[in-house]
Parts: C-alpha cells; sequence; structure tokens
C-alpha cells in the first residue's frame, strides 16, 4: 500500500502507484462494486487498519460469489466492467502498462 511518508496514511486511490492499479486500489474498487463505500470515497487519508477491514469486508461479499465475476448478479457485473474499465483508462493515462507489469513479475 502506497502511503505518505510523514503520516503513514493512505494517499488515496487517485494518488496510488500505477494509477490505482494496486492491491489496495484492487479493494477500493471492489467496495465500490458492492456499495461497502461510495464511488466518491478514495480513502485518502486512512489507516492501514481501516483499509485492513475493508479488506476483510469485500473479501466477505466475493466470497458468496465464490470469488467470481461472472457469479455476481447482473447489476453488479455491469457495475464491476464499468468501474474497472474507468480504472484502467485512468491507470493507462498516468502512465500504467499492464504489459510491462507482467514482463516485470516473470
Amino acid at each position: 500500500m502506497h502511503r505518505t511518508k510523514e503520516q503513514n496514511k493512505y494517499v488515496g486511490i487517485h494518488n496510488d502507484l500505477n494509477g490505482g492499479m494496486t492491491d489496495t486500489g484492487k479493494v477500493i474498487r471492489d467496495a465500490w462494486v458492492f456499495g461497502l463505500i461510495p464511488e466518491t470515497e478514495t480513502c485518502e487519508g486512512w489507516l492501514q487498519q481501516g483499509i485492513q477491514a475493508l479488506w476483510e469486508k469485500t473479501s466477505e461479499e466475493w466470497e458468496k460469489y465464490g470469488f467470481l465475476v461472472s457469479n455476481l448478479p447482473e447489476e453488479q457485473r455491469q457495475n464491476f466492467d464499468r468501474i474497472q474499465a474507468a480504472a484502467v483508462e485512468r491507470a493507462r493515462a498516468s502512465g500504467w502498462d499492464p504489459e510491462r507489469e507482467v514482463s516485470d513479475n516473470n
């Protein structure tokens, strides 16, 4: 999780590394899909404990659907697709390259 050095607080999904394409960013986007937080909530300034609690809540929601997007109800699947598409567009605009990330992990 990318945090400010001086405060140990999360910088917010829109200020995170790779345009928010991080594990913390995924948790936030999933929380938006499940309606756990509003899509306007970037979690900027949140402490690690708050992010952890949000991760636990999103995991509980995903468990209901076998952790598969295809098992989500239609409305949630559409929200997931919309949120992910916007995140990818925003991340690419900030310089994120998914191809480079895959090759860096191999």
